[in-house]
């Protein structure tokens, strides 16, 4: 059974993408903001929606939303000790502006430097998948466990996102691939659950922020899988700064694919071009 705060959280996040997404999918209206990345009305009100309600039942919890300033973000930080939201009010924003139903709300409770409750839920599924630390994970309130595992690394689907690896990863990834196939979807938060559901065996992202994974990673994690960044450190870090992601469900598959991508113990793999 769902932990209480979690139960109290997923009716939240549930109910305000429930009655503000559906009605705006497929809306290729929106701007660019300074990185190039896409917002639209969807991103703006479900982020004010989330707040005012996480406000209202946890004022005293900070919040860190994507679509704050930096400025805003950074201070937000500061309250990790005590906790912060860290919320993605629409993971997967290009998907959903242009039709592909492949997005998500994310939300993660930062306590004590590291993801204490996570929810990430796709309205167009009514998939809701939710963690707890030390605790478990979750889809739709049913325990996540780990799946059957690709019986070698040559054998496995791998979620790969190309465009923001280094020069010679993405050439070494696209000559000698080490696993059967490959896909890309475009919504960091869903693919950390994805691979938590067993749905594919690898993944690897170069640059995602912190609303991005925040939840997913915990989620990962509490079905008892493994990841690290391309230097060989912990994926979670409460900062702003973007972080590289290997990982996979099954912890053996793991050490062949962090052997194949020679992440080392400590400091930078020369093969991955990092």
């Amino acid at each position: 059974m769902l932990p209480s705060a979690l139960q109290q959280l997923t009716a939240l996040i549930t109910e305000i993408a429930d009655r503000e997404l559906p009605p705006r999918f497929n809306c290729r209206r929106g701007e660019r903001k300074s990185d190039g990345s896409l917002v639209t009305e969807a991103d703006l009100i479900v982020q004010q929606q989330l707040a005012a309600a996480l406000r209202q039942q946890w004022p005293q919890i900070a919040l860190l939303g994507e679509e704050m300033t930096p400025h805003e973000q950074q201070r937000a930080l500061q309250h990790t000790d005590t906790g912060v939201w860290c919320i993605d009010p629409l993971d997967g924003t290009s998907n959903f502006a242009a039709g592909v139903p492949y997005y998500a709300v994310s939300v993660a409770l930062v306590k004590d430097a590291q993801p204490q409750l996570a929810v990430v839920y796709d309205p167009g599924r009514k998939e809701c998948f939710s963690a707890a630390r030390g605790q478990g994970a979750w889809l739709n309130g049913q325990p996540l466990g780990p799946g059957a595992p690709a019986t070698t690394l040559g054998q496995s689907m791998a979620l790969i996102d190309f465009k923001r690896l280094s020069g010679a990863l993405a050439t070494r990834l696209a000559a000698q691939p080490p696993y059967k196939s490959q896909r890309s979807f475009g919504a960091v938060a869903l693919d950390w659950c994805w691979l938590a559901a067993g749905r594919c065996h690898l993944y690897l992202h170069g640059r995602q922020k912190l609303w991005d994974y925040a939840a997913g990673c915990l989620v990962l994690h509490e079905t008892g899988g493994r990841s690290l960044t391309l230097h060989g450190e912990e994926v979670f870090v409460a900062s702003l700064e973007p972080r590289s992601a290997a990982a996979a469900l099954d912890p053996a598959l793991f050490a062949q694919w962090r052997e194949w991508l020679e992440i080392p113990a400590g400091g930078l793999s020369h093969r991955s071009g990092k």
